[in-house]
């Protein structure tokens, strides 16, 4: 009688959890940003059909675009998206997956179109080509792996679901704009100004590649020598400190994100954005979009043959640890806000 009533037990227990396990669960949605909640409710609804309307739902993505080519896989790329990247940027692209609260830097916002390492202007939107590269090589660092072993439609499809997602976050912050200044939403004013604006930037984006304002020269210990003048004259050790590991008061601050953000220390061999000649060439040249690193396009427009200094330098800082030149202990200030880096303790 006992056994009998353990494996009606036991039957019960596994009803209930396969009861409980075939539940459905909700699919993901992508989430507004603050400011659509401030807007009366006739707005809100506004403001999400038109959203609708040019980028589509969670379960029917649309990638707003000009061009005639193939149609992007776009189911794909969700897919790929869902697997390797929500963990980190969230459903929507906003940054804000279970893993982030975890990470130093942060993973990235797409909705505002700023991506930091591209091949074009400062505050300008990045070529699909930068996107590739990120992809696949990730981001010394940080959290950001490369994916260089998925197969290529993988790549090309996450990308453009990544695009998806940047372009329907600038679109949302035109319509909340929009609404707050003019108490409505005009779906003609839609279509015929605010989805051509996202377009249009991306296009410039694509036709702005920095171009170097001299061709590269073959590095020597002179051009080095030079460099470190101008690392030292020029503004950079400001903040990157004298011997390049930013160990400065001045190396803190926030980034068009609000986080907490700092100069690199260039001797740690990260350069985030890449090492060759020329991805350091437009890192000084043109900036890092969305944070204090400024550009220094205007500064040495007269002195092309400085910036390929500074890349000499920069280059060489960046290989002292490799070569056994490890520097001593500094201070440790990690990164807090303003007021209490203020009062940190110095390290002896």
């Amino acid at each position: 009688m006992n056994l009998r009533l353990m494996k009606w037990s036991a039957w019960m227990v596994c009803l209930v959890v396969g009861l409980a396990g075939c539940q459905r669960t909700e699919p993901p949605q992508f989430v507004s940003i603050p400011k659509v909640g401030e807007l009366p409710a006739e707005l809100q609804t506004a403001v999400k059909a038109e959203l609708v309307k040019y980028a589509g739902t969670f379960q029917q993505p649309k990638l707003m675009t000009e061009a005639d080519g193939p149609k992007p896989d776009l189911a794909r790329g969700q897919t790929v998206y869902q697997e390797r990247c929500v963990q980190c940027h969230g459903v929507s692209g906003d940054g804000q997956g279970h893993a982030a609260k975890y990470m130093y830097p942060k993973p990235r916002d797409y909705r505002r179109g700023l991506f930091k390492f591209t091949s074009t202007p400062y505050g300008a939107r990045p070529q699909r080509d930068d996107l590739m590269r990120t992809v696949r090589l990730g981001i010394r660092g940080t959290s950001m792996p490369g994916f260089a072993l998925l197969p290529e439609h993988d790549l090309q499809s996450v990308v453009d679901y990544v695009l998806l997602l940047s372009r329907r976050g600038e679109l949302e912050e035109l319509l909340t704009s929009t609404a707050e200044s003019e108490e409505e939403v005009d779906p003609e004013a839609v279509k015929d100004d605010l989805v051509p604006t996202v377009l249009r930037r991306w296009q410039e984006g694509d036709e702005g590649e920095v171009r170097t304002l001299s061709l590269p020269p073959k590095f020597t210990s002179a051009h080095v020598e030079r460099g470190k003048v101008a690392f030292l004259s020029k503004g950079c050790s400001k903040c990157h400190g004298d011997d390049g590991r930013g160990q400065t008061l001045e190396n803190r601050g926030n980034d068009a994100w609000g986080q907490p953000t700092r100069a690199a220390d260039l001797t740690s061999g990260m350069l985030r954005g890449g090492t060759r000649p020329l991805d350091i060439y437009r890192r000084i040249y043109s900036g890092i979009n969305g944070t204090p690193m400024p550009s220094f396009a205007s500064a040495l427009q007269n002195e092309p043959d400085t910036i390929w200094d500074l890349v000499a330098y920069v280059l060489s800082v960046s290989n002292h640890r490799r070569e056994g030149q490890i520097p001593p202990p500094g201070p440790n200030r990690p990164y807090l806000p303003p007021a209490a880096a203020d009062v940190a303790p110095t390290a002896p």
